[in-house]
């Protein structure tokens, strides 16, 4: 195997050529600095880590905020040949203690031998006895100590593990998925032909580093292949969603990624703004991380129309840990596409027929582009596991240069995942012409009178009812009598009066869409829906939370 099959050997040639650019934005501020500056500064900590007893073998946690020391101490683990065990932050302060289990449980199941801590973050996870040794980033980036000169290089095996990335765990306990240097090389690569990437790319991301979208698909390429990145912070975006519209054009941004709710909030920002925006270099607007709401997308686009952002950029994308990142991608410079189909015969019959967008009992669903190059996808039948012909609804299987070994430590789950060289997503899903459509999760359908309800549907609809917190709404069945299920619906408001009043409307916009009345509406909090570290909806901890009393009702 060739040196260009590691992060490392490509990292270093990033380096040398000098080009390449990364921008720190923290807030309104932003750093610029060469990937080769970056370079020099990953090889002095590597060499502390080194100092430290860290090499080939060993698994590093990371955890911390996006900021520059974070950012160069990935690279840092990667160069002295140790696998990076990806550590995710709270989504609520509200949910402190859980984060502090969740943290703890993840270093002790991923055997990391150091931990490097962000000093705001060590007063919360405080390392006990049995722990790994914990440092802080401060003490990594410190000016005393061993330098770039220092830095030993290590030979690399293209097999060994490079980044153990924990799911997100919206339908399950959250996995350590194992991606060796190979495996992401590859799918880098593919991702790169795939999106036409080159030199002259500015990619924009505010994604957190802790999950694959961030860390591999907008960090990693820029730093090992090609490109230049501007990286801001995901509590940057959210608190001014304008910023990231800003971010693209300031710096000529011309490629970003984000999942629906990020896409309507900055929608909303650019509705309202008044600044002086310039958006016409963009050229792909990945949508993923969860189904791509077409309407999302569209408001989006129309309201950077006055900006000059092209409505051929929109760039549905597939993707997934188990993969490394890049699944499938729509063709770059192309119209938003979708499929209109019949809902009762997706949901009764599991067969994708299309009909007129005007026409009763239609439902839009976006077209997410085909394989990337080095993976090949399939529909099954999930109970037989034939292969299915187009319009089919089944299960998604992917197989390629780019899986993943398995997950670390659970054989079981790793059988269960990866059969026969092919891996099960769990997803539902049907093709055209080699053109993939994502229906929802296995585990998630609610099956409702013989037809399969997809939480996702009722929950756009309940999102759009004024007086519910948009992005904020969960659907899920309940067992009845004989096996049979009906809808629940949790959703967040923080109305305090005319309860009785949203619950009926909510109602009656679930029935109106889907036909099927939920049998109880819940309105809880605001910051209660139980969501991942990366803001996906979590329908099962939910429904338990449901079972158990535990909601926090208004």
């Amino acid at each position: 195997m060739s040196s260009a099959e590691t992060l490392v050997s490509r990292i270093e040639a990033v380096a040398e050529r000098s080009s390449q650019t990364i921008t720190f934005v923290n807030g309104d501020d932003s750093e610029q600095i060469t990937l080769t500056q970056l370079h020099v500064e990953a090889r002095a900590y590597a060499a502390r880590l080194q100092a430290l007893g860290v090499g080939p073998g060993s698994h590093v946690a990371l955890l911390g905020p996006t900021t520059r020391s974070l950012i160069t101490s990935i690279q840092a683990v990667w160069l002295t040949g140790a696998a990076l065990v990806t550590m995710p932050l709270p989504m609520r302060m509200g949910a402190i203690e859980q984060f502090i289990d969740q943290t703890r449980n993840r270093i002790r199941r991923s055997d990391s031998t150091l931990v490097l801590i962000d000093e705001e973050l060590a007063p919360f996870v405080v390392a006990e006895e049995g722990d790994p040794p914990f440092v802080s980033l401060d003490q990594l980036a410190a000016p005393t100590g061993p330098d770039a000169s220092d830095y030993r290089r290590v030979d690399i095996d293209p097999g060994s593990l490079a980044v153990l990335q924990f799911t997100s765990g919206s339908t399950s306990e959250p996995k350590g998925v194992m991606l060796t240097h190979e495996r992401i090389c590859n799918n880098l690569t593919g991702a790169v032909e795939a999106a036409a990437i080159t030199d002259d790319d500015v990619i924009v991301s505010w994604l957190p580093l802790y999950h694959d979208m961030g860390l591999v698909g907008l960090l990693t390429i820029p730093m090992s292949l090609t490109g230049s990145l501007v990286q801001g912070a995901p509590q940057d975006f959210l608190a001014r969603p304008i910023r990231w519209m800003r971010w693209l054009s300031e710096f000529s941004g011309t490629g970003t990624a984000g999942p629906n709710f990020a896409y309507a909030l900055a929608a909303r920002a650019l509705r309202r703004t008044e600044e002086d925006l310039d958006l016409s270099g963009v050229r792909i607007l990945l949508n993923g991380a969860e189904p791509v709401d077409p309407e999302t997308f569209r408001n989006f686009l129309a309201a950077g129309d006055r900006f000059g952002l092209r409505s051929n950029t929109a760039f549905p994308a597939f993707g997934m840990a188990e993969v490394c990142i890049a699944g499938s991608f729509s063709a770059p410079g192309t119209e938003l596409q979708t499929d209109v189909v019949d809902r009762l015969r997706l949901e009764t019959e599991r067969v994708a027929v299309e009909v007129p967008a005007a026409s009763g009992g239609a439902i839009e669903l976006v077209f997410l582009g085909r394989a990337v190059p080095g993976l090949e996808i399939r529909v099954v039948d999930p109970d037989s596991g034939a292969q299915l012909g187009d319009r089919l609804v089944g299960e998604l299987l992917i197989t390629g240069n780019s899986l993943t070994e398995g997950y670390y430590g659970q054989p079981d789950a790793t059988a269960e995942l990866i059969r026969d060289g092919w891996l099960h997503t769990g997803d539902l899903a049907y093709t055209v012409d080699g053109r993939l459509v994502v229906c929802g999760r296995i585990k998630d359908v609610i099956i409702v009178g013989g037809r399969n309800v997809y939480p996702q549907d009722v929950e756009r609809v309940v999102g759009e009812v004024e007086g519910v917190r948009t992005g904020n709404a969960i659907a899920f069945g309940v067992d009845g009598r004989h096996g049979a299920q009906s809808i629940i619906v949790v959703a967040e408001t923080r109305e305090s009066h005319h309860l009785e009043e949203l619950s009926r409307r909510i109602v009656a916009a679930v029935t109106e869409s889907v036909g099927i009345p939920p049998k109880e509406v819940v309105l809880v909090e605001p910051g209660t829906v139980p969501k991942t570290s990366s803001g996906k909806l979590q329908r099962s901890a939910c429904r338990l939370q449901f079972q158990n009393g535990e909601l926090s009702r208004v």
